[in-house]
């Protein structure tokens, strides 16, 4: 079963990865929904499904958001000076909620995937088009906003790229520098949210085997052997395919697979 899950995350990875490129969203928001079907075949028992998918989906995205955060530095797409203090913030944040996620059950972090998920693919399907600008709002503001996305995006198993660049947009920032920043963020949200479930897993006995705290190492290796292949592909395309219809389709998508685990 292990070889099983390995196959399958390598073709999960091949979609997440070229999907990812292709329209610029973290993969985290396909990774926990398929790990979630997918753990139960090697004896993930369903008190700890969540978790553990979770905490995968992050420590994948640790290696896939540091490899898109070093190509954006090297085009000069990360202003610094506005994304070092929200790369704290959100760090913190995300250490935070993994130790929420530890206390929460299974079920409540579904209701709550689900829920944002649903809320993530509405908006991205009316703001497609949108172009008002606003300017950035007092220096609290923004640092505290990040500190919120990071517990909410260690809550879901994602980047935070999905909240971070429309809040980032909608305050002025250029969507070259918001898609910059949400990377860097990105590192920090998967690597301390990581941390955390490594942490909060560590000494539970009901894991299965080749499990590393809440990560599920060949789930995570098989992903992030593919998706690191076929993220430069989905980037290839993404300039010759129509990717706001492809958005429209995605955020779809996203809604049904949400009400799937609701009703599930």
């Amino acid at each position: 079963m292990i070889l099983t899950v390995l196959i399958f995350c390598l073709v999960l990875g091949s979609i997440v990865g070229f999907l990812a490129g292709l329209l610029g969203i973290g993969g985290g928001l396909i990774i926990v929904p398929a790990l979630v079907y997918l753990l139960p075949l090697v004896g993930v028992s369903s008190e700890i499904v969540m978790p553990v998918a979770l905490g995968t989906s992050l420590g994948a995205i640790v290696i896939t958001s540091a490899s898109a955060a070093f190509a954006h530095h090297r085009q000069d797409n990360i202003p610094w000076s506005l994304a070092r203090p929200l790369m704290i913030l959100i760090a913190i944040g995300a250490l935070l909620g993994a130790f929420i996620a530890d206390s929460l059950s299974s079920e409540v972090l579904a209701g709550f995937f689900s829920v944002v998920v649903v809320l993530l693919a509405v908006y991205m399907l009316l703001s497609i088009n949108a172009s008002k600008v606003r300017s950035l709002p007092a220096t609290y503001v923004l640092p505290s906003l990040s500190f919120f996305t990071g517990v909410i995006a260690s809550l879901m198993g994602i980047a935070g790229g999905a909240i971070l660049v429309p809040m980032l947009s909608f305050f002025g920032v250029s969507v070259r520098h918001s898609i910059g920043i949400a990377t860097a963020c990105g590192v920090m949200v998967a690597l301390f949210g990581s941390l955390g479930y490594i942490i909060t897993g560590f000494n539970l006995t009901n894991l299965p085997e080749w499990s590393f705290g809440y990560i599920y190492l060949p789930a995570l290796l098989g992903i992030v052997m593919s998706s690191i292949i076929f993220a430069p592909i989905g980037v290839k395309y993404a300039s010759q395919l129509p990717v706001k219809t492809l958005k429209k389709i995605f955020a779809v998508f996203l809604i049904l697979v949400a009400i799937k685990m609701m009703l599930s």
